[in-house]
């Protein structure tokens, strides 16, 4: 007789155990909020009235024999701000100086490389972008052609600086987007 209660406690907590924690709550992402826009014309400020200075009474004149009122804790005033000095024309600040380079060292053989590929991707890229010369570009070839002259342009600025990896770099994607272009034509 036993067994009856066993079963019976059996089942129930297997019906527990099937019906879970009593349902899954689905929590869905809110839906994306959109603002508007501030309106293009935003009304003036008004500018606050400043008040008239106030009018200071007479002094009276002074008493005699006075008493002294007695000396209260001075407030300090408030340090002044500290202004730029006015730069004469004779003291003129000088230039900051160019910041550093900072740049590989290479070996010469290395070095020659660099040198050696730089003006060969700087030739490519001009010679292709001498090919759009007197051509008529439509706006997507005219931003390459002037990417490439800008970058031409910076390739030139760091051959005269020296910096022969930087210019390879430049020149490189000078050449890249030159054969772009040169496939547009």
């Amino acid at each position: 007789m036993m067994r009856k209660p066993k079963y019976l406690f059996l089942l129930y907590a297997a019906a527990l155990g099937v019906a879970g924690c009593g349902g899954r709550h689905i929590v869905r992402a809110a839906p994306p909020s959109v603002s508007t826009p501030p309106p293009d014309i935003a009304e003036p400020m008004p500018v606050p009235e400043t008040p008239p200075p106030a009018e200071a009474p007479p002094e009276p004149p002074p008493a005699a024999a006075a008493p002294a009122p007695p000396m209260l804790p001075a407030k300090r005033p408030a340090p002044p701000r500290a202004r730029p000095a006015p730069v004469d024309s004779a003291e003129a600040p000088a230039p900051k100086p160019a910041p550093p380079q900072i740049s590989p060292q290479l070996s010469a053989r290395d070095l020659a490389a660099t040198k050696t590929n730089a003006t060969r991707s700087l030739k490519t890229a001009e010679e292709n972008l001498a090919m759009a010369n007197g051509r008529q570009l439509n706006a997507t070839q005219k931003d390459l052609a002037d990417k490439i002259a800008g970058f031409n342009a910076e390739a030139h600025a760091a051959i005269i600086a020296d910096d022969w990896v930087r210019a390879q770099n430049l020149a490189e994607k000078a050449r890249v987007l030159s054969e772009e272009l040169k496939k547009t034509l």
